[in-house]
């Protein structure tokens, strides 16, 4: 067993449940220790700290001699839940494949990253290679925020699966939340009641045609266009009543480009336009939490130096692309460092079954040292 699967193996054994998913796990905390305890016995200058009560991180640095540019490695801690996994915490090899909940998503490409930091401590190299093992990815990302306020770097690799492609932008997101409002009646005098459930239907009539919209003109090279969905729907109380209220929760994902402003125009507009057909109708739109998407210029040092320092190692230079999730590279990018996506591939993220492909793993091993080397000689 190669030393990365072994190290993926202890990472699986862990649970790190996000606790702001609601799913009763019990966070990074315990996790953060042994991988500073790792990182520590490593020869690594390593540092525990909280990014928020209760959710550290852990920053590792191969420190170099001096004069040398920097590399960071990030990577995050946090899982999604387990409802539906069997032995999720139990990693089991099955041929090429290393399943367990938070293999693929991204223990692997953790235990990878702090391979190469160890490694890497042993070369004499210039620059620093600084592992940023950060909690709370898979929610509000606190812990790369913190890291992105406090280090700089000359360049960063964020390690998410990225099936060995070099990943150069990914869509953001926008929070919304519309609301119509009604007019609360006993069910059996509707001359009284206005019906904010129905008022809803209009707009979620608009939302599907937005989204319609955006997905017939694609205009980024990598993500193609944005989109729409609703994602929740509250509102009523008994049979026997008109609704006051109805409450759609819904997402714009947003490409280069894109504003919260201008997803925020899309809903209102939707909003404005059935107010004029309708004169009862009364809505609100709210934005409540947005990301920013991400993207680099093709031809940056960071991307070059990745593709071809991995280019021995795949026997060629891996493809240029675009990834439809969000990442902690927004904000990496956003405090001015240079920074791609490349990571190991497999399959099963936030799903039942999850796993990580060992052969693209321990590639990534070799190819994070490569670059490393590379950029802090």
């Amino acid at each position: 067993m190669s030393a990365v699967v072994e190290l993926t193996r202890q990472l699986v054994a862990i649970e790190s449940i996000n606790p702001e998913l609601g799913l009763g796990g019990s966070g990074e905390a315990e996790l953060a220790r042994f991988v500073a305890e790792w990182c520590e016995r490593a020869g690594l200058e390593t540092t525990l700290s909280e990014a928020a009560p209760g959710r550290p991180n852990v920053i590792a640095i191969a420190r170099g001699s001096g004069g040398g540019s920097s590399l960071m490695l990030n990577a995050h801690m946090d899982t999604v839940g387990v409802v539906g996994v069997t032995n999720p915490f139990t990693a089991r090899l099955e041929g090429n494949r290393l399943y367990g909940r938070g293999a693929h998503d991204m223990k692997g490409s953790l235990a990878a990253c702090m391979l190469a930091a160890a490694d890497a401590n042993g070369r004499d190299l210039r620059g620093d290679v600084i592992v940023t093992a950060v909690s709370d990815e898979e929610f509000a990302s606190v812990g790369t925020e913190a890291v992105a306020a406090s280090l700089h770097a000359d360049a960063a690799i964020v390690t998410e699966p990225t099936d060995l492609k070099v990943a150069v932008a990914h869509r953001g997101f926008v929070h919304l939340e519309v609301e119509t409002i009604g007019r609360a009646a006993h069910g059996s005098r509707p001359q009284l009641g206005i019906d904010a459930i129905a008022k809803m239907g209009r707009v979620l009539t608009g939302i599907g045609e937005l989204d319609r919209r955006l997905r017939a003109s694609p205009s980024h090279a990598r993500l193609g266009s944005g989109s729409a969905h609703a994602s929740v729907i509250e509102g009523g109380q008994e049979y026997s009543s008109y609704p006051a209220h109805c409450v759609v929760q819904a997402e714009r994902r947003t490409i280069p480009g894109e504003t919260v402003e201008l997803a925020v125009g899309e809903i209102q507009a939707i909003l404005d336009e059935a107010a004029s057909a309708d004169p009862e109708f009364e809505g609100v739109v709210r934005s409540l939490a947005s990301r920013e998407p991400f993207a680099i210029d093709e031809d940056a040092e960071v991307v070059r130096t990745v593709r071809r320092c991995a280019a021995p190692i795949l026997g060629s230079e891996p493809e240029v692309v675009g990834v439809s999730f969000w990442a902690d590279s927004a904000l990496l990018g956003a405090a001015g460092i240079p920074t791609v996506l490349f990571g190991p591939c497999g399959d099963g993220l936030h799903t039942e079954v999850e796993w990580i492909d060992v052969p693209s793993l321990e590639q990534c091993v070799a190819i994070y040292g490569a670059v490393a080397s590379e950029i802090c000689r």
